[in-house]
């Protein structure tokens, strides 16, 4: 019987290495495939390593390749990856919002082209180092969180649809990442004791600040309370996010903290206030996806979760056209748009979309008169 042909999207790191080891000896034909997603220029880097996969890492993947008897490729993604992923990030800090750049990677560059690649090479799934799990019954293809809740990454794949999933492989999401070190100890791989990586991978400095001003002029505006009282200037809505408190450029006399609470494209504001003026329970998404149908005026309960590490927490999303209106039962602090907002029922992932408006009920905020700016 031949084999089914996978390919599994290796990074370097012990995740995806383990993966491509476990589906070897589970008796797949195995392809690591490396993708070369992001080189800046010297002139513009900033001592750091500059790119996304470094050269080191691509040595990483290939010697884990050569170690476990399976052919390595280096494929390149730059020009897909810088429309996709690093134009809409710096898009979406321009107009006042926060992005979330590893879920476009994963929506349009891996479960898009690498999987059209994959099938172009007549592979029959690709696979991730991804902490997810995959089932099917009846219904479909269901996609769960990953046994491992610390690294579960259930939440960046709600974009994946039942053809994606039908190709999908996420060998990793049903052991902890205790076990997956083990495995690769045990294996002699190289990379069993390598760091996760923690940094927006395509800025290693991790100043996304310094990234965008480099790339989109800054324009000052004004600091305004929930009132819409004129708190003072600011150097540009790129240069914040909601729940914010430092690195804002402007001090309360009174002593009493402030946050960022709103950005408001339109008027180039940046509303201030105290922390209570973050907790919100109704909001709206867009760029909606769900593993399965819904209907458009359908009411669901679920567990909804707001920001990668973030508890689900209960709420009702009601399916509008387009969009949907999502209210948690309990309020919720800094619901950020750009975000993406995640469903769950139990532990499978059912769906999610982007946040993209909240409320500022200027009722509940203390008084911001009394500031200055530092």
């Amino acid at each position: 019987m031949e084999k089914k042909k996978i390919i599994v999207a290796m990074s370097g790191g012990v995740d995806s290495s383990v993966a491509a080891l476990l589906l070897k000896n589970q008796g797949y034909d195995v392809v690591g495939m490396t993708l070369r997603l992001w080189t800046e220029d010297s002139s513009n880097s900033h001592g750091a390593n500059n790119r996304c996969c470094s050269v080191e890492d691509v040595e990483d993947a290939r010697r884990v390749c050569q170690m476990i008897g399976i052919p390595h490729y280096f494929v390149n993604f730059e020009k897909e990856f810088q429309e996709h992923v690093v134009d809409y990030f710096i898009s979406e800090y321009d107009t006042g919002r926060t992005p979330h750049p590893c879920l476009a990677c994963n929506d349009k560059i891996k479960f898009d082209f690498l999987l059209r690649r994959a099938l172009f090479l007549d592979a029959d799934y690709i696979a991730t180092g991804h902490y997810a799990r995959l089932t099917e019954s009846d219904n479909g293809f269901h996609l769960l969180q990953g046994i491992d809740n610390s690294k579960d990454q259930s939440y960046v794949l709600y974009t994946l649809t039942q053809q994606e999933l039908s190709r999908l492989k996420f060998p990793v999401g049903e052991y902890t990442k205790e076990d997956i070190r083990k495995m690769a100890e045990e294996a002699g791989l190289l990379v069993a004791g390598k760091p996760d990586s923690q940094e927006i991978c395509f800025i290693p400095s991790g100043n996304y600040r310094d990234f965008v001003k480099e790339r989109v002029k800054p324009k000052k505006g004004n600091f305004v309370d929930p009132n819409g009282n004129v708190l003072g200037e600011h150097p540009g809505i790129q240069f914040f996010t909601v729940g914010q408190r430092r690195k804002l450029g402007i001090n309360s006399n009174d002593g009493e903290p402030r946050y960022v609470v709103k950005i408001n494209s339109d008027t180039n504001e940046v509303v201030l206030g105290a922390d209570e003026d973050l907790m919100e329970t109704d909001f709206t998404a867009n760029k909606l996806s769900f593993t399965s149908e819904v209907e458009i005026g359908s009411e669901i309960k679920v567990k909804a979760r707001i920001r990668y590490k973030a508890n689900e927490e209960p709420a009702v999303v009601v399916i509008k056209d387009g969009y949907a209106d999502i209210t948690f039962l309990e309020p919720q602090r800094a619901i950020t748009p750009g975000q993406p907002v995640v469903f769950y029922r139990d532990e499978e992932m059912i769906g999610g979309g982007i946040i993209e408006d909240l409320k500022v009920d200027s009722s509940r905020s203390k008084a911001t008169s009394a500031v200055a700016i530092s």
